[in-house]
Parts: C-alpha cells; sequence; structure tokens
C-alpha cells in the first residue's frame, strides 16, 4: 500500500520560512517524480513544484520561484520543499504527490497523493 506523508507545516509570519518534507513508502521513490501542489480555502489545487527521479529536473510555479526550492534525497526516500520569503498568499494545504515517469505540472498526473500539511502565514 503506497502512502505519502507531509510534516513541517505550521504557521508563520510574512518573510519566514519553513521546509516541508513527504516521505513515501510502499513504492520505488528514486525511480519516481514528485510534485508539491497547495490548495486555499475556496479555491482549486494548483501546482508548486516538481522534480524528477534523481533531482536534475526541478520546476516551479511562476508565483513561487525564487522563494521555494524543491529538492529529494533518494537514499532518505524524502522530498522537499524549502519555502523561504513566505507571503499571505502562501497559506493553504500542502500536498505531496509521486507519479511513475516524467514529471509533470499536471495535479492529474500523478497517482498518490499525501494527507496535506496545513501552511499558514499571518501578515
Amino acid at each position: 500500500q503506497v502512502q505519502l506523508v507531509e510534516s513541517g507545516g505550521g504557521l508563520v509570519q510574512a518573510g519566514g520560512a519553513l521546509r516541508l518534507s513527504c516521505a513515501p513508502s510502499g513504492l520505488t521513490f528514486s525511480s519516481a517524480a514528485m510534485g508539491w501542489f497547495r490548495q486555499a480555502p475556496g479555491k482549486e489545487r494548483e501546482f508548486v513544484s516538481t522534480i524528477n527521479w534523481n533531482g536534475g529536473i526541478t520546476y516551479y510555479a511562476d508565483s513561487v520561484k525564487g522563494r521555494f526550492t524543491i529538492s529529494r534525497d533518494n537514499a532518505k526516500n524524502t522530498v522537499y520543499l524549502q519555502m523561504n520569503s513566505l507571503k499571505p498568499e502562501d497559506t493553504a494545504v500542502y500536498y505531496c504527490a509521486s507519479k511513475v515517469g516524467p514529471h509533470s505540472v499536471y495535479a492529474t498526473d500523478y497517482k498518490y497523493w499525501g494527507q496535506g500539511t496545513q501552511v499558514t502565514v499571518s501578515s
């Protein structure tokens, strides 16, 4: 059974930083592309960042480019999202997702999803 468990969310002031982690189990992590998505209240889920199987390719939404960094440690079966210079508009539930094959910005391409972790940025 595949499970993705996110951690690291919380409440932070604007300008602060958080690091999210996602530790999948039940899948071959080293060959999986990983993505981070978020969903704010009343809004649709949106793409944040994605990374390919070996970390050599990353891609970011324009809204987070230059502030967020995605990375992975295949030895630890973990993918990270370092979030710096946080803004109130970054407030959302953040989801980790995995897929076989190349990375993707489309949520519909991802097969497995975590339960989400809340990130709240106060002004």
